[in-house]
Order: C-alpha cells, then sequence, then structure tokens
C-alpha cells in the first residue's frame, strides 16, 4: 500500500518543525520515527511518567479538563497535562493536532499566505440573523471592550486576526501560533449578550441580569468562556454563515 500523502498544510507544518514547535499548548518535537506531542508543562518530564495515548484517546482528551469540566472552547489555555501521543509521519501529526484543536492546522497555512482570508468583526456580525442580529448594534468602543475581555490570553490561546475599528490585531507575542481568522460562536454569544444589556440599560428595563425571554444571563465579560453557552454546540469552529 502506497504511503498515504499529507495536505498541503499538514506537510508545511511538518516542515516548519525542524526541531520542536509549540502549538497551542501541545509541544512537537521531531523524533527519529515521526514526531512526538505532550503538553508544554511536560516539557521535563520522563516520558515514562506520561500515559501514552492512541488515536482514539486523543480527542476525549481535548474535550474535558483535569476536573472533568467540558471545555467549549478547545484554544482555552486549559488543557489537561500528563500524556504524550507518538506520531509516526506527517499524516498521524495532522490528524492528532485536528483532534487536539480543530481547523487549526487549516488556519495557521492559511494566515502564512499573503492575504488570509480574515473576516472582521462587522463582516461577521452584519451576516447574521435572528437573535444575533443584535449584535450589530454595539458600537466600536463597546465592541472592542468586549472582544478585549472575551478574547483575552486567559481565555483563548489563538492570536487575533481580525479586528473592529479602533482594536489592533493580537500581538505575535501575546498568544500562540494558532491564528484566529473571524470571531467565533462563544465571541459571537458574548457579542449578544453585551448588546442585550445595553438594550436594556437604555430603555430601564430589567437590567443585566435578564434577557428579553427571563432567562438569567451569564456574565460575558468575566473572563471565562467556560461558563458562556455558545449559540451552538462548539469544537473550535466558526457557526456558519
Amino acid at each position: 500500500m502506497p504511503a498515504e500523502t499529507p495536505t498541503p498544510d499538514v506537510a508545511a507544518l511538518a516542515a516548519a518543525i525542524q526541531t520542536e514547535l509549540l502549538f497551542g499548548q501541545v509541544l512537537v518535537r521531531r523524533t527519529a520515527a515521526g514526531f512526538e506531542l505532550r503538553h508544554v508543562a511536560d516539557r521535563q518530564s520522563d516520558p515514562a511518567g506520561l500515559s501514552l495515548l492512541g488515536e482514539q484517546e486523543i480527542r476525549p482528551l481535548a474535550q474535558h479538563t483535569a476536573s472533568g469540566a467540558f471545555r467549549p472552547l478547545r484554544s482555552a489555555p486549559d488543557l489537561r497535562s500528563g500524556w504524550r501521543i507518538m506520531a509516526a509521519g506527517d499524516c498521524a501529526l495532522g490528524a492528532a493536532i485536528e483532534r487536539l484543536y480543530p481547523g487549526a492546522v487549516a488556519d495557521w497555512f492559511a494566515a502564512r499566505a499573503g492575504s488570509p482570508p480574515i473576516t472582521s468583526y462587522r463582516q461577521f456580525t452584519a451576516r447574521q440573523t435572528g437573535m444575533y442580529r443584535i449584535t450589530t448594534h454595539l458600537d466600536d468602543a463597546a465592541a472592542g471592550a468586549m472582544i478585549r475581555k472575551c478574547c483575552d490570553a486567559e481565555n483563548c490561546l489563538k492570536r487575533r486576526l481580525w479586528t473592529v475599528e479602533g482594536l489592533a490585531p493580537d500581538e505575535a507575542a501575546e498568544k500562540s501560533v494558532i491564528p484566529c481568522l473571524e470571531p467565533c460562536g462563544i465571541l459571537l454569544e458574548c457579542a449578544r449578550k453585551t448588546a442585550r444589556r445595553e438594550q436594556q440599560a437604555e430603555r430601564g428595563g430589567l437590567g443585566e441580569k435578564y434577557d428579553a425571554d427571563g432567562a438569567e444571563e451569564d456574565n460575558c465579560a468575566s473572563n471565562d468562556p467556560g461558563h458562556i453557552s455558545p449559540p451552538l454546540p462548539f469544537d473550535g469552529t466558526n457557526p456558519s454563515p
């Protein structure tokens, strides 16, 4: 059977790993047999002390924190440690990272292009309908403040390349090599709740605690995306246009 051919994005990532590369919280090291992946916190750990994960064990690792809490945002800085993965070649490397950070390799590759496909906050919210149409009502200052809190490095390791007027993209040193090319579902929900609170305040309504249906609002500006319910089941990819 002929060897599997990696996709261009996976081939480029593998070629970029001369010795090691930090991808999110995953330290990827080139070995004689392929690649070893482990949590960066385990950089100096003896391999014998780390659990060797099989292919089917990688996705569950990415789905829950060390305490067992569900991880709605795969790029949050709460990936548990204590494991290692052996990838025998480029394709196995790409498959492992895809399970840990869905879509990240493709985005990394796209961001290396001269004109990466970036969608700004205004472009993204302009295509929303239904209850998310309200996100277009945030002015630039309010949107920028909300984005800074929701996309803070304490919440997400992706480097935000998209912007809103008055807010610059993330500096490379502030985040990981994983780029963020457009707002995600969690950011969209945070924007909706921020806009709803502003609307209620302007109308002298129920205030910040309740939305129009009387349901209790989460404080999406609390630097804790784990408690923010995304509009759809969220695995690191973006909602449909």
